[in-house]
């Protein structure tokens, strides 16, 4: 899943145009083909409502309907009303996956965060959407506090969600931490679909992705030129050129594009990418 769109435009300085986040959405799904794109957050603004809107009804017309994927808030009906309003199919929607986090930004406990979840993900699937589950700072909650983790996936993994997604939020793990706990997340629920999100601020993050596929996840979280917060996140190329060289995993993307994207991103971006980066740089 290519989050550029999202994730990617949250890197300081970075504001995508609407005709900009369009061109880029065409490019993910068309001729690079990933699997699927997260493109904003819902109720940022109306400009950024509009270029959704024109990223559904193409994805409608060209047959991409129900890969494009919008973040939305646990506030019970505005972000899906929001989301739906755009054409939308698809809520990634943004929950505490650390009870320090549940605690001390909502000032909630589980059981009340967990409710208000609940009364989300129901008023979503009503309206016909696809629930996804971010558990925020998840890294960190189950270091801190796994058995807050394990209560709320299990108030959540009955109630209709497709990928419970699991993000290192503040980059923190390595790759023996990532196998450990994935291993865990993914032999405690082996019937849950579960995605990994890594940030690259260790400069850990493609072998962090590595390791989250040899653990057993289904999905993996990237940008274009490691766009994102920080240090950004895992490197759509570095992870798709990996997993295919060294462990022989037959991925859907169409190599042959992923410099030309790249150079888009880095113009509309204003980003530049290196000349010695892995994979897509000038001098490699």
């Amino acid at each position: 899943m290519d989050t550029t769109l999202r994730d990617g435009e949250q890197t300081q300085g970075v504001s995508f145009t609407p005709a900009e986040k369009v061109s880029i959405a065409k490019a993910l799904l068309q001729s690079l083909r990933v699997d699927r794109i997260e493109v904003a957050s819902a109720r940022v603004s109306q400009g950024e409502k509009e270029a959704v809107k024109s990223i559904n009804d193409w994805a409608k017309h060209e047959g991409f309907d129900g890969r494009i994927e919008v973040l939305g808030f646990v506030d019970h009906t505005k972000s899906v009303d929001w989301i739906v309003e755009t054409g939308g199919k698809v809520i990634n929607l943004l929950t505490k996956g650390s009870e320090k986090h549940c605690r001390e930004q909502l000032g909630k406990t589980l059981a009340q965060h967990a409710a208000d979840i609940l009364q989300t993900i129901r008023y979503a699937l009503d309206k016909g959407l696809k629930v996804n589950v971010y558990l925020e700072d998840w890294s960190n909650g189950y270091h801190d506090n796994p058995a807050y983790v394990f209560e709320l996936v299990d108030n959540l993994r009955h109630v209709g969600i497709d990928h419970f997604m699991l993000p290192d939020t503040l980059g923190v793990l390595s790759p023996d931490e990532v196998f450990a706990s994935l291993s865990d997340m993914c032999s405690r629920y082996p019937e849950l679909q579960f995605d990994f999100h890594p940030h690259n601020d260790y400069g850990l993050a493609t072998a962090n992705v590595m390791v989250a596929v040899r653990a057993g996840v289904n999905s993996i979280h990237c940008t274009i030129n490691c766009l994102g917060e920080r240090a950004g996140n895992a490197s759509l190329a570095e992870v798709a050129v990996v997993l295919r060289d060294k462990m022989n995993m037959q991925l859907g993307i169409d190599e042959s594009h992923i410099v030309p994207i790249s150079m888009m991103v880095e113009t509309f971006s204003g980003k530049r990418v290196a000349a010695n980066a892995p994979i897509i740089g000038a001098d490699v």
